[in-house]
């Protein structure tokens, strides 16, 4: 296969270079200018032709929940949002990732259904601490691109853990060459202010209070304070909170964000209602304003979508304290980062591919074969028309939840193919073409 005439984004290139891109066995063998060849061709004249996204936070629940999302329509909405590789989690799956028996499982389940790329995640709960802890984290070490863990959490099948329970947890995995992944909220501040503001009514803006700042903040210093004592790997998931950021900037511990909390604040959470509920929940004004400047200046290291999406009637039960928490997100991460960071000049062309491809790859120890557009690598590409708009429409979400806080939202630039390894899975036109179990498993090997 040949891309030619693409305005191709190169590594280390500050504007699109106007190349042809040759494909073999799902690699790219050579990028230069007017490459012949009479095997298939894409013409990509007046398109942009990025490395495939890379969406390292995604809730897909299979096996288990999959009345909420699976992997098969997950898949199919990360790929005509422009990703070619997705990480999922390991706590929305029954059972849940946690030993390499659980693992066998959900690949036995999942590698039927992906049409993309998709590493997974290793757990450690409050359960598998108290039961083969550490000997199941080495097992599946091999396995898995990271550990996530919470210091607060609403899943019976997934508990939190307690405080050294953690720095037991990073003591351990501190040689695996692995990161430590931490849902970063306390959780005796919630819970008090959960049980206070619960009493008033059921408000957006009371749950916002119960969920609010400082209890970001707290949580983070404790766990940036157990890592320094540790010396292991520590990423924190999801970060709403500026100061919480500029916090983990200044000890130099990694963490993302996402796009609701560059987008919304609790002023939209009180407009749009349940449609916008996440935890965290997004925060004040001026947090979105800070956190967009931190992603322009290189110091948050990515964007993930932590898509997580339910049905209407769970979004919907009458009572903020009880509608669902999660949104679907991975076929908004790009479009979204596209229109409103890049096109917008909020973001470089470098820092756009950093916060999409480049800086996941790295960070999860996949950047031999993903996350650039260099020969040698996997033929993953998303190719963009900027001149196109593109309206976003939840009921036509390939995803299995169709409740978005970007509802209606006018994106510039629209997605027109997404490749991977040298095959076309998604076209603006046809949608999907690739079946079922196309993507393949990765590990950091």
């Amino acid at each position: 296969m040949i891309i030619k005439n693409g305005l191709v984004a190169l590594p280390g290139k500050d504007d699109f270079s106007k190349l042809d891109i040759k494909i073999e066995n799902g690699k790219i063998i050579k990028i230069a200018e007017n490459i012949a060849d009479k095997n298939e061709v894409i013409d990509a004249s007046g398109l942009f032709v990025f490395p495939g996204g890379i969406d390292p936070h995604v809730h897909f629940n299979d096996p288990g929940y999959t009345f909420n999302e699976d992997f098969y329509h997950g898949s199919c909405a990360a790929a005509s949002g422009g990703i070619t590789t997705v990480i999922d989690m390991p706590c929305t799956s029954i059972p849940p990732i946690t030993n390499k028996q659980n693992l066998e499982k959900k690949l036995a389940v999942v590698q039927k259904k992906s049409i993309m790329d998709f590493g997974l995640f290793g757990g450690i709960s409050a359960q598998s601490f108290t039961k083969g802890f550490p000997e199941n984290v080495y097992e599946i070490s091999k396995y898995v691109l990271g550990y996530k863990t919470y210091f607060i959490s609403g899943m019976e099948t997934f508990g939190r853990l307690e405080k050294y329970q953690f720095k037991q947890v990073l003591q351990k995995v501190k040689d695996l060459d692995l990161p430590v992944l931490v849902h970063a909220e306390d959780y005796d501040y919630i819970e008090s202010a959960t049980e206070f503001y619960k009493k008033q009514d059921s408000s957006m803006k009371n749950y916002y209070l119960s969920r609010p700042e400082t209890a970001e903040i707290l949580a983070v210093k404790t766990a940036t304070e157990v890592a320094r004592e540790t010396g292991c790997e520590l990423h924190i998931v999801h970060v709403s909170c500026a100061e919480a950021a500029k916090f983990l900037v200044e000890n130099k511990i990694s963490f993302e964000t996402a796009p609701h909390y560059l987008e919304f604040d609790i002023l939209d959470f009180e407009r749009i209602g349940s449609a916008l509920k996440t935890t965290p929940p997004v925060k004040s004004p001026e947090n979105k304003v800070k956190l967009w400047q931190l992603l322009a200046e290189g110091k948050i290291n990515f964007v993930a979508s932590d898509h997580a999406p339910s049905p209407k009637k769970k979004k919907n039960t009458g009572s903020i304290w009880t509608d669902y928490s999660g949104i679907p997100g991975t076929g908004t991460l790009i479009p979204y980062l596209f229109s409103e960071g890049f096109l917008k000049g909020r973001l470089s062309l470098q820092r756009f591919l950093d916060v999409t491809s480049k800086n996941t790859a790295k960070k999860y120890r996949v950047s031999h074969k993903k996350g650039s557009i260099e020969i040698g690598k996997d033929a993953d590409f998303v190719l963009i028309d900027p001149n196109k708009n593109w309206i976003v429409e939840g009921e036509k979400f390939l995803s299995k939840g169709k409740i978005t806080p970007f509802e209606s939202y006018k994106f510039k630039g629209k997605i027109i193919k997404t490749i991977l390894r040298g095959k076309v899975i998604y076209d603006s036109e046809l949608g999907i073409t690739a079946d079922a179990g196309f993507g393949n498993f990765i590990t950091k090997e």
